[in-house]
């Protein structure tokens, strides 16, 4: 044998050793975790008090695909071809009754398959009703889940089953409770004492509202610094309340009531001396009519809690978490809806289920949820009020009932009766409607189809609440649109409005829907009670753009939250952010073929990069000696002291705006001898209407303030927001007061201002 042989044989003979001893530990180690302990610890087996965890118990998730069709086998006899709810590849496996309820089986006739309504009269097709206001508090639960699983009421049994958390949050969020503008209101009116928010709707599956406390303890502090509200009640009854303003008396107090039927010698000829609101029995306390007016009119609703109003084009929406997730046909503006805009924008169907009628408004495009939510289904709540939030944004604000008026009133004066009155006012709240050809709905639905016609604005494609928008253009001081190299447009010159700069915001203009800046916590919240829709945002502009010294660190810095947006965002496509090199790319949520560069405000200083800009340097590194710049001090204490315009004074907002609204005037006569149903909780009909006119709405005020507490008192846009002016008829038709201006709470004049995001943020061309 020669020692090479030798060396293989005793090489062979150490690798069977070493097999056999790994083999040998193997086992041992097998036997050890088949106990379920794991390998050996410096703890005995037998010593050990831990118990295994039990397993969850099986749901929904775990199904198999032949468990899942047995719930939709019968559905699916009738809705041949209709769209899985969830995409193929999201792998989710789910029948039919596993979110909608019903019977699944085979060969049922639609009523037995079908949880049926209490109010058989009026859900009367499978389409969203228009106006359904409070049905929905009416209706079972059972119900409520058949028609739209995503309502907040029912959630928790279907989305709430993956999606826990998110329905929790949204339960608490302000586009399901809407303090926000109820707060405003009642202090800004004199109705009620506490600037704090306090009042908000929420519905439990019942119906009845709900009180929200937040799901942590709230101290003083956290109200103070972070907004947060430890409670949110229901609106009290109307009938409940008191005059909180002493100028504005809704009634005339201090006689007699009088008995039903007996009249006194006092009585005035023919002015029976009824009191203006009805009550409940036992009570002739004098009410407030903001408390009344709130559940009246539509102003900021529907909220989450209920259906769009499925009447006009910008209106098309479910309840829930289907308000945001199912897309309805709202705009046929491809900045405005991206690709769902080549359906219309009419509310109809192109589901491929045949029992679906294609020419009934007020269902779905299809029968699917998405991610990729076009701005035009966020404008279905977020108009509220006519000029502001997502309006701006797409460049429009409230028409003002004047410009190009004679394409919009028939050429004859029309002086609407008391049922033309009443019939237009609810389903568009401003009473000029009435007089005018946009009171119907036809003429409604082709605004825009005007638009080449037009000498002095443009209509949007959208129409919530019945109302007209037109489009802000760019302009110099005497009215001259401008193109964005400021050069004028002439007045007779063909195709102006085209040449002229549409001054949506620059996010829109590079492709950004809604979505693309507000997401995850932005859009369903973090579970806290806000007051303020600002106070309940995570993104600010430093997390993508960064600022002058260093590049974002794409963790959020809002006041509802730190967010890993690098790590923990996505869209259906992938990953929200990338970065290549000192290059930020974002990809677009609603094409996978889409991403764009986020420009850096550290390069847009350095003379080095392409995406150097004098301007931007100039305005960023000013000190404040008004003469220096070009330079950045290198220690934070420096620049804030130095700087003219640091980040920790200012907001990027006041430098980066286009155009901001303002309101100077809305008139709310409120009349009495006018029964209307309460389109919030009970929904219950009794006297007194408001409509909702904007008297003086403009886009050519820009006003600089302080901002609060919560935002660090730093400079802001600030607009006027609140300048009503109040009028009230009793029952004999007579003006108890007429164009009263408001007092706050504290006795101050009610036009109130507020800092505000005018979501008009501009680049090169438009500041």
């Amino acid at each position: 044998m020669t020692r090479h042989s030798a060396f293989r044989i005793g090489s062979w003979a150490f690798g069977v050793g070493r097999f056999l001893l790994l083999f040998s530990f193997v086992r041992t180690a097998i036997a050890q975790e088949s106990t379920g302990y794991g390998p050996p610890t410096s703890v005995p087996v037998e010593r050990s008090t831990i118990a295994r965890a039990a397993l969850p118990p099986r749901n929904w998730i775990d199904q198999t695909q032949s468990e899942a069709d047995a719930k939709s086998v019968g559905c699916l006899q009738c809705h041949q071809g209709v769209e899985p709810m969830h995409k193929a590849e999201q792998n989710v496996v789910l029948g039919c009754t596993d979110c909608h309820g019903g019977n699944p089986a085979r060969g049922l006739k639609k009523e037995q398959a079908h949880i049926l309504p209490r109010n058989k009269d009026f859900w009367k097709t499978s389409a969203n009703p228009p106006n359904s206001n409070a049905w929905l508090n009416h209706e079972s639960p059972e119900f409520i889940r058949f028609i739209n699983p995503g309502d907040l009421r029912v959630a928790q049994q279907a989305c709430g089953l993956c999606h826990g958390e998110i329905v929790r949050n949204v339960d608490h969020s302000m586009m399901n409770h809407g303090a926000m503008l109820w707060g405003a209101a009642l202090y800004n009116n004199g109705a009620f004492y506490l600037k704090n928010y306090r009042f908000g709707q929420a519905y439990a599956a019942d119906g009845s509202p709900l009180k929200l406390v937040n799901y942590t303890p709230v101290t003083p502090d956290d109200t103070r610094v972070h907004g947060i509200l430890p409670f949110i009640e229901p609106l009290p009854r109307f009938n409940l309340s008191n005059p909180g303003n002493i100028l504005r008396i809704f009634e005339k107090g201090g006689e007699k009531q009088l008995q039903l039927g007996l009249p006194t010698s006092e009585e005035p000829n023919g002015r029976p001396r009824n009191r203006l609101s009805e009550r409940g029995l036992g009570t002739l306390n004098r009410t407030d009519p903001v408390f009344l007016g709130l559940q009246k009119t539509r102003l900021h609703d529907p909220l989450l809690g209920f259906f769009g109003s499925n009447d006009h084009p910008g209106d098309y929406r479910a309840s829930g978490c289907s308000a945001c997730h199912v897309v309805y046909a709202n705009d046929r503006s491809p900045t405005n809806s991206g690709w769902w805009s080549r359906y219309g924008h009419q509310g109809l169907s192109f589901t491929a289920d045949k029992t679906i009628p294609k020419n009934e408004e007020g269902h779905p495009i299809i029968h699917q949820f998405t991610r990729s939510v076009p701005s035009s289904q966020c404008m279905n709540c977020h108009m509220h009020q006519g000029n502001l939030f997502v309006n701006p944004y797409l460049g429009y604000t409230w028409w003002d009932q004047e410009t190009d008026g004679e394409f919009m009133y028939p050429k004859k004066q029309h002086n609407p009766t008391d049922a033309e009155l009443v019939g237009s006012t609810m389903i568009n709240p401003e009473a000029a409607a009435a007089r005018g050809s946009w009171s119907d709905k036809d003429f409604l639905d082709r605004v825009a189809e005007l638009n080449p016609e037009l000498k002095h604005t443009q209509f949007a494609d959208y129409h919530g609440h019945g109302w007209v928008f037109r489009a802000i253009f760019k302009h110099d001081r005497k009215g001259n649109l401008l193109d964005l190299d400021d050069n004028k447009i002439g007045n007779d010159e063909p195709r102006k409005f085209a040449k002229a700069v549409h001054l949506k915001d620059v996010h829109l203009a590079h492709g950004m829907q809604c979505g693309d800046c507000h997401f995850d916590v932005d859009v369903h919240g973090n579970g806290m009670l806000y007051g303020e829709p600002r106070n309940a945002t995570t993104i600010t502009c430093v997390d993508c753009h960064g600022t002058i010294d260093k590049r974002p660190t794409l963790i959020t810095s809002g006041n509802a939250g730190q967010i890993d947006l690098l790590n923990t965002s996505n869209t259906p496509f992938g990953a929200r952010f990338v970065w290549e090199g000192n290059k930020l790319w974002q990809q677009s949520s609603m094409s996978p073929d889409i991403r764009w560069e986020i420009p850096q405000t550290i390069d847009t200083i350095d003379p080095l990069s392409s995406h150097y800009n004098p301007k931007s340097a100039y305005a960023k590194t000013l000190q404040r000696d008004g003469k220096t710049w070009g330079s950045v001090p290198t220690e934070s204490k420096q620049r804030c002291a130095r700087l003219a315009h640091d980040n920790t004074a200012m907001d990027c907002q006041i430098c980066h705006t286009s155009w901001a609204t303002s309101c100077f005037g809305c008139h709310l006569p409120m009349k009495a001898n006018q029964r209307v149903p309460q389109n919030k909780f009970e929904g219950v009909t009794d006297r007194n209407f408001t409509t909702y006119n904007p008297q003086v709405v403009r886009d050519d005020v820009f006003m600089l303030g302080i901002d609060g507490t919560v935002k660090k008192n730093r400079m802001a846009v600030i607009r006027s927001s609140s300048a009503v002016v109040v009028s009230s008829q009793n029952a004999n038709r007579e003006w108890v007061y007429s164009q009263q201006q408001t007092f706050s709470s504290e006795g101050y004049s009610g036009q109130a201002f507020n800092p505000h995001f005018p979501h008009t943020t501009s680049s090169v061309g438009t500041t």
